[in-house]
C-alpha cells in the first residue's frame, strides 16, 4: 500500500511552528530558565540522532521507513531495542528540547498532542500491519520492547 497522505516529519514541523506560535502569541507563563534552558540542546540533540540512526538502521536492512508501506524485514537492533517506534520517540524529544530552550509554558502542551495524535494516526496502523507481515516475530519483540521507552 503506496501511502500518500502527509509525513510523519511534516507534522513534526507542524508541531514546532505551533509551539514557537504558542510561544509569541500566548506564552502564558515565561519560565525564566536562562541559562539552564540551553538544556534544551540535549534532548533536541538526542532526538536527531536516534532519527539518524534509526534511518540509517531502515536503509542498512533495506527497508522502507515510509508509514502505512509494507516493510520487508523486522528490525530489532540498535535504537530498536530501546523503542518500537524511535523515530517518534527522537520527534518527541525533538520538541520536548524546543520547548525548554522557548522558555513558555504553553509550547510543552504540544508535547502531548502530538503524540496522542502520532499514536493514534501512524503508530497504530503501522505496528497492526507489522503484525501481519512479521507475526510470531512481532509478537515476540512487541513483549521484549516498550512503544516508546
Amino acid at each position: 500500500m503506496k501511502f500518500k497522505g502527509v509525513l510523519p516529519p511534516t507534522y513534526l514541523c507542524i508541531a514546532i511552528v505551533v509551539m514557537v506560535g504558542l510561544h509569541l502569541l500566548l506564552p502564558l507563563i515565561k519560565l525564566q530558565l536562562y541559562p539552564w534552558s540551553l538544556l534544551g540542546i540535549i534532548p533536541l540533540l538526542l532526538g536527531i540522532a536516534i532519527n539518524l540512526i534509526a534511518d540509517g538502521a531502515f536503509k542498512a536492512n533495506d527497508t522502507i521507513v515510509k508509514p502505512f508501506e509494507e516493510s520487508n524485514v523486522l528490525i530489532t537492533t540498535g535504537v530498536f531495542r530501546i523503542s518500537r517506534n524511535p523515530m517518534y520517540l527522537g520527534f518527541v524529544l525533538m520538541l520536548t528540547g524546543i520547548a525548554v530552550l522557548l522558555e513558555s509554558l504553553s509550547s510543552f502542551f504540544v508535547i502531548p498532542a502530538f503524540l496522542v495524535f502520532t499514536q493514534v494516526h501512524f503508530i497504530r496502523v503501522e505496528e497492526k500491519m507489522l503484525e501481519e507481515t512479521f507475526q510470531d516475530a512481532w509478537i515476540s519483540y512487541k513483549k521484549k520492547v516498550r512503544r516508546w521507552i
